[in-house]
């Protein structure tokens, strides 16, 4: 757009001019909802052609459709709107209950104050939104940023509650409900969320598994994946790896390819994508519509939202939705509009696209005081006007079949690989493909292909726990049995414990990366999320099993501790059950907080309090009451009692011998014959005889002291797992309760 804005449209410099122009005179109105459903059947000319009379653009194209293909599938909506909640802002330079928006804000339109000065305000996204996409075709919404369009996209795919959206949404005249929309629909996400470690052909492969059911022939599956490799482009990219920053992989564009491909692999009946051009240059983003051209023509109904189509782009479109601050700026055919625009009075400059155009047009009337309500208005008129002039033919589409009679033919023609149940009743529509020991092993060989394929990870974690290990094992190195050699041995295994829980920190960012590319696939039922939570706790034990043993081996000889085999088997498992309830706690709460940073942040604060209330800093017995909940609470507390009771519970050691008593007071600077002489002198006061190697503290003694006198090693053992075990039903909780991909 070489010229300014006021240049090009001048009704922005005086509010009278913002007005729409007149629409002509005209009979009989007919009823808007009618008009728009004869609108909504224009689709694109493929070939641009102009007129026969020679006009170029200037009239509504009739719909292009295969010779002899009939129409099976219409989905229909009628008035939708939504609204949230809006955060209440006093009015800069005055006091009181006033609001008003700022005119750059003027899309996010706020309902007008109510006469209770305390009622809650609303943003409406979306308002009275209408139109409909038939099988063959591509619907696109495109908007400036914040006009509606993923809201639109949502609505339509059932991801807003339906207690909160109102309007009809209906496929063939039939209302969808949550299980039949799953079954026959796919959702692509803007975001490319997929393992980096795995090959497209594995990619496909994997979510063939999930989604189609068991009793389909492997070979029936690996052609489907074939055929979609074929479909979406990616042959010469079939056995390159997905990649991620620090791993190249395939492009862009392929890695958008890939993304669609994971979804619609059962060939859905409905696509809906969120902006799946966003961030791709003009060539990859063609290469994404053609191949979203190509879905469609096999029978299905796309519905995309889009940012700044290219020309090209708007030739392979059939609808097209302009939305401003929720509402219905343009709908119809991209061809016609220039037509439109020439009509309001602000025809499409020959050297421009006329999808920055309409943008930018848009976007200058959002920062005018009149808004887009011009255009809006003038939208409502010339659909009137021109699906009366252009398509009095053109009866409104009624279905000749039920949905279901239309899905099952849909199925006969090879749609929804996954969906011969469909046709049944509607209570035996199955919401997920296979049984849930299918679904778990899925999982558990894909993660673990994935987790082998970066090495790098585990061995960055067996490095950290085998340094730790052996600074340890040199600052500890051979610890007597004396009274400080038992006093190092409480600050040894504190530290040793504690370890374990910092350790599993940094797994996070893994289990969030996943945690995101579980919700993708949960939302349309590719598997259980108990599948999911088994399968994680099943790929993460074996790695710590060996950060267990490295630990164990590096530090419990080179320390000195006690008890042989057993011993060194007691110490092991309570490691290993120490990274087991750290790993579930990490898990646990990447499934609650969605951020690395704070998630790091919570991870450290809570496990210095775990820490803190051990039992190590301060015995049990003299931390005050009110914090004594918070003592059986710390995951640090059961490991470390369970390795003190392995170390010290033993018979036949002691820690404290005749002279040793006098260690670590100001006694301990006489002579050795002066203490003996103290030694007999308590001794005979006590009627016993204490002498220079007597034994006066054995390990009994210390846990004693240590207040640790609850629990035996083997609870402690036990206590520790169990809190794995918990926090991993936590972490199911919270997948539960956070992944209803639904808008309230």
């Amino acid at each position: 757009m070489a010229r300014a804005g006021h240049d090009r449209f001048p009704f922005l410099a005086t509010p009278t001019a913002a007005a729409a122009p007149p629409a002509p005179a005209r009979g009989r109105n007919p009823p808007l909802a009618e008009i728009l459903r004869l609108v909504g059947a224009a689709t694109v000319d493929d070939s641009g052609a102009a007129d026969e009379d020679g006009s170029a653009g200037n009239a509504l194209s009739l719909p292009m459709r295969p010779p002899g293909r009939t129409i099976q599938f219409r989905l229909a909506f009628s008035d939708l709107a939504y609204s949230v909640r809006a955060a209440r802002r006093a009015r800069p330079g005055g006091s009181g209950g006033g609001f008003r928006l700022p005119l750059q804000n003027r899309c996010d339109r706020v309902t007008a104050a109510a006469p209770d000065a305390h009622a809650p305000r609303t943003r409406v996204l979306l308002d009275g939104i209408t139109g409909e996409a038939r099988e063959g075709e591509i619907l696109a919404v495109m908007g400036a940023s914040g006009s509606g369009k993923s809201t639109l996209i949502d609505a339509l795919a059932n991801r807003i509650s339906r207690d909160s959206l109102k309007g009809s949404v209906t496929l063939n005249g039939e209302a969808l409900t949550g299980n039949i929309i799953k079954s026959i629909s796919a959702y692509v996400m803007q975001d490319d969320l997929l393992f980096p470690m795995l090959t497209v052909t594995e990619t496909l492969s994997f979510a063939a598994e999930f989604r189609l059911p068991r009793s389909l022939p492997a070979t029936k599956k690996r052609a489907r994946v074939q055929t979609l490799i074929d479909q979406l482009g990616l042959r010469a990219a079939e056995n390159t790896i997905i990649g991620d920053e620090g791993h190249r992989g395939v492009s862009g564009g392929e890695r958008r390819r890939v993304s669609i491909g994971t979804d619609i692999i059962h060939d859905p009946i409905l696509l809906f994508l969120d902006e799946p051009t966003s961030g791709l240059d003009s060539t990859s983003a063609f290469m994404v519509v053609q191949v979203l051209r190509s879905i469609a023509a096999s029978g299905s109904i796309v519905i995309t939202s889009i940012h700044q189509p290219s020309h090209r782009i708007l030739v392979l479109l059939d609808r097209l939705i302009l939305l401003s601050g929720g509402r219905t700026v343009f709908s119809g055919p991209p061809s016609a509009i220039p037509a439109y625009f020439a009509e309001f009075g602000y025809p499409v400059p020959d050297d421009e696209n006329r999808a920055e155009f309409a943008l930018d047009l848009i976007r200058e009337f959002e920062s005018s005081p009149t808004g887009t309500t011009p255009l809006v208005h003038f939208n409502q008129k010339w659909q009137l006007m021109h699906a009366a002039r252009h398509y009095p033919a053109d009866a409104p589409w009624e279905p000749t079949m039920s949905l279901k009679e239309a899905i099952t033919t849909s199925i006969s023609r090879g749609k929804l690989v996954s969906g011969s149940d469909v046709a049944g009743e509607a209570a035996s529509m199955h919401t997920y493909a296979n049984p849930f020991w299918v679904e778990m092993k899925v999982l558990t060989k894909r993660s673990a292909i994935n987790t082998r394929r970066m090495p790098e990870l585990f061995l960055i974690r067996l490095g950290a726990v085998v340094i730790t290990g052996a600074i340890l094992a040199t600052v500890f190195y051979k610890l007597d049995q004396s009274p400080k050699g038992a006093q190092e041995r409480l600050g040894f295994f504190a530290f040793a414990m504690s370890t374990m829980f910092y350790t599993c920190a940094d797994a996070l960012p893994v289990f969030l990366q996943e945690r995101y590319i579980f919700l993708r696939e949960t939302a349309y039922g590719a598997y259980r999320r108990t599948s999911y939570v088994l399968s994680n706790a099943i790929v993460s034990f074996p790695p710590l099993v060996v950060l267990s043993l490295a630990f164990a081996f590096t530090t419990f000889f080179a320390v000195g501790l006690a008890g042989g085999v057993s011993g060194f088997t007691f110490y092991t498992l309570a490691i290993l059950a120490s990274f087991w309830a750290g790993s579930g706690f990490v898990t646990f709460l990447s499934g609650v907080i969605p951020h690395v940073m704070i998630g790091y942040t919570v991870v450290v604060a809570v496990l210095a309090y775990f820490l803190l209330f051990s039992g190590f800093f301060i015995n049990r017995d003299r931390i005050p009451q009110y914090w004594i909940w918070f003592h059986y609470l710390s995951l640090v507390k059961y490991p470390f009692e369970g390795v003190l009771q392995n170390e010290f519970a033993r018979g036949g050691e002691c820690f404290v011998r005749g002279t040793q008593m006098f260690d670590n007071s100001p006694l301990a600077m006489m002579p050795d014959a002066v203490k003996t002489r103290v030694l007999a002198s308590i001794g005979s006061a006590l009627g016993v005889k204490i002498g220079p190697n007597t034994c006066v503290m054995t390990g009994h003694n210390v846990l004693r002291e240590a207040a640790v006198t609850q629990l035996g090693k083997w609870e402690c053992l036990l206590v520790t797992a169990a809190w794995g075990f918990f926090f991993r039903l936590l972490f199911y909780f919270s997948l539960v309760l956070g992944s209803k991909n639904k808008r309230r």
